[in-house]
């Protein structure tokens, strides 16, 4: 072999390792660019990239979550993903809640809910991460039964929804105050009557909406409550059940169904989750 030819070929093993190595970079780029730590915070309280729920079983998540967020000002996120960008379950979500800053400045009373589904990769993972303001309230070893007891059973036989809901509103149940974590820790099973309790939950939270919406109607026109409240309802029928369009003098309604936005909130790392 001539000194030219060897020179011809170490030139071309060089070249392809260059293209080798660009195109690792170029694909790491591109990686970064969609991991959700990297974009900027979308205010939704049920992100379901995953698309492990219906759009009815979200939009039921959805309202009952901003109907929790306006009574007691508490924000739980949810949020099912595809990968972690690299970060092992934990560190990704509380890092998503700091940066999104889910829960209200100064309270740092944010959850975040994650869920990684096994079909994706072979291994499932979730995740939930209190702010700074919740970790006394949501410990731990409490958010660790949570994910353990309410949430993986149920996501082993891919029912992510009811594995999601039972995490949801023992969180909300809890960081309310409605019993404490020792009282959660102490709790018989009582699985059966989940789905019942959730859908009187639901109902208590859309009744206390729309109470608040004819008060608050019936000062500004001058009205008695039930008079504002047959208004609304009638508003409702006549728009499909939608308050959103319903408007009389210089006031509107909202219908208490959109999430005004992050507050602010603060995370230090805490929380637990668990694998399947």
């Amino acid at each position: 072999m001539n000194c030219l030819t060897k020179f011809h070929l170490e030139n071309k093993s060089i070249m392809k390792k260059i293209i080798s190595i660009l195109l690792v970079l170029y694909s790491f780029g591109a990686y970064a660019q969609n991991c959700l730590l990297d974009q900027k915070p979308v205010q939704d309280l049920v992100q379901d990239y995953a698309g492990v729920l219906t759009e009815a079983e979200e939009q039921g998540l959805r309202q009952a979550l901003i109907a929790f967020n306006d009574t007691v000002s508490t924000q739980v996120l949810l949020v099912t993903v595809t990968d972690l960008c690299g970060f092992d379950k934990a560190e990704f979500t509380y890092s998503l809640g700091e940066k999104w800053g889910v829960g209200q400045k100064g309270k740092n009373n944010g959850v975040v809910i994650m869920i990684k589904p096994k079909e994706i990769d072979g291994k499932g993972e979730a995740f939930i991460a209190p702010g700074y303001g919740l970790e006394g309230v949501l410990p731990d070893a409490i958010a660790k039964r949570i994910v353990e007891n309410e949430m993986i059973p149920y996501f082993k036989e891919k029912n992510y929804f009811s594995g999601i809901s039972n995490a949801v509103f023992t969180v909300m149940e809890i960081s309310a105050g409605e019993y404490s974590a020792d009282d959660y820790a102490k709790k018989a099973n009582i699985k059966t009557f989940i789905p019942f309790l959730i859908i009187l939950l639901i109902m208590g939270l859309i009744f206390y909406s729309r109470a608040k919406q004819a008060r608050s109607y019936a000062a500004t026109n001058g009205l008695g409550f039930w008079a504002a409240w047959s208004l609304l309802n009638a508003a409702s029928r006549s728009h499909g059940g939608s308050y959103n369009n319903f408007t009389s003098g210089g006031g509107s309604f909202g219908g208490g169904s959109s999430f005004g936005g992050f507050g602010g909130g603060s995370f230090g790392g805490g929380g637990a989750g668990g694998s399947w």
